[in-house]
């Protein structure tokens, strides 16, 4: 046995003689003391605690860090033009992720081109998370490839359409011709600038707009492909690419008109330079679709940071950059706003790509091999 066992009334009497003796001023250090050991006994507890959260198997609880979510990356893949959008809207989104996320980090990947080059390059190995392609029938093709899900365009506000535009005309200085409508363009004194539909995602909506026109002028298919076959006969230069045929008419001085998008345009003038052009009454609606790459964010695991950003894209705070930049207000309201109203001319007839049942029967009828497209380019010898 121990002393302690053999001798209980010396316990009882030293616990009694210390207790008589201690005065205020040995209470204090006494409860410092005591103190600093609860201190010391945390901070070892601490250290056992991560010990073991490093030890697999090991139980105890996480810390804040532990808790906190991993960084995500994500892959924009986009057409040329809405890229100064983006350069504005991601910051924002990335904040707004971070702040409800539990300070989760997004970062960006981006890449922009011609929308069929970039379609071309997802197809071929590119892993976009998210795409903004300049028409749906792109995103058709990713489709086809197996990437992204049929119905993406109702998983999405508006159909996936997350900014739209108009066709335009570009004039000399001073529109010498006067040109106003489509109609001009078949005026034998005026040479016009466009791409290739055949090659150029954007000159497809130019080719859209002309046969959009004759159809509604002359109520007549057959009419139509002639005003078309006309517009066509006095096109200056046909290039492959948007860039090349605005180069065209710029730089080299071809031509009296170029077709391009209004917002293009408005983006040219907001960097100063001087730009005349008319936005035809009759016109079409250019629509740009955003999508998920669903077989890739699976993949790497992103769909909900990525379906999160799509969705942001159709804010109003997100959709106002779009707007600065030229694009015309998906929101009916805000297209009313005197500084819109302003700033776009107003449109009486707007067709879309829909009542032609689609780009995949638009393309059908109008541009693979032998359609009508090809069909007029043999009537007026510029194949």
């Amino acid at each position: 046995m121990t002393l302690w066992q053999h001798k209980p009334k010396h316990l009882g009497t030293l616990i009694h003689h210390f207790t008589n003796r201690l005065r205020f001023s040995s209470f204090r250090k006494f409860i410092s003391l005591m103190v600093v050991g609860v201190v010391l006994s945390t901070a070892i507890a601490a250290c056992s605690s991560d010990n073991n959260a490093s030890t697999p198997g090991a139980s105890g609880s996480a810390s804040p860090v532990a808790n906190q979510k991993k960084d995500v990356e994500l892959t924009l893949v986009a057409y040329a033009i809405p890229k100064a959008a983006h350069d504005a809207i991601i910051p924002k989104f990335v904040e707004k992720w971070k702040a409800e996320h539990g300070g989760q980090i997004v970062t960006f990947n981006q890449s922009y081109g011609g929308s069929g080059t970039q379609t071309r390059a997802i197809i071929d190995g590119l892993e976009a998370d998210v795409t903004h392609l300049a028409l749906a029938a792109d995103t058709d093709k990713l489709v086809k490839a197996g990437l992204v899900s049929a119905d993406w365009n109702k998983k999405v506000p508006n159909n996936g359409i997350v900014a739209k535009s108009v066709v335009a005309i570009v004039t000399r200085e001073g529109n010498p011709k006067k040109v106003k409508t489509f109609t001009d363009l078949t005026r034998d004194d005026v040479k016009w600038v466009t791409a290739n539909p055949k090659t150029s995602g954007g000159a497809r909506w130019n080719f859209l707009a002309l046969w959009d026109y004759g159809l509604k002028t002359t109520k007549d298919e057959a009419k139509t492909k002639e005003f078309v076959t006309k517009a066509f006969k006095n096109v200056a230069v046909l290039a492959k690419d948007a860039r090349e045929s605005t180069d065209s008419f710029s730089k080299q001085g071809q031509g009296d008109a170029l077709l391009n998008y209004e917002n293009e345009i408005i983006l040219a003038k907001s960097k100063g330079e001087k730009v005349d052009y008319v936005v035809p009454e009759t016109n079409v609606s250019i629509d740009t679709p955003v999508a998920v790459v669903d077989k890739n964010v699976d993949k790497h695991g992103t769909r909900e940071v990525a379906e999160a950003f799509v969705n942001y894209l159709f804010t109003p705070e997100a959709q106002a950059e779009f707007v600065k930049l030229g694009y015309r207000p998906l929101d009916a309201d805000t297209a009313k706003t005197k500084e819109n109203t302003d700033k776009f001319p107003p449109i009486k007839t707007l067709g879309t790509i829909k009542d032609y049942g689609g780009w995949s029967d638009f393309q059908k009828k109008f541009f693979e091999d032998g359609a009508v497209f090809d069909q007029i380019e043999d009537t007026i010898g510029k194949k």
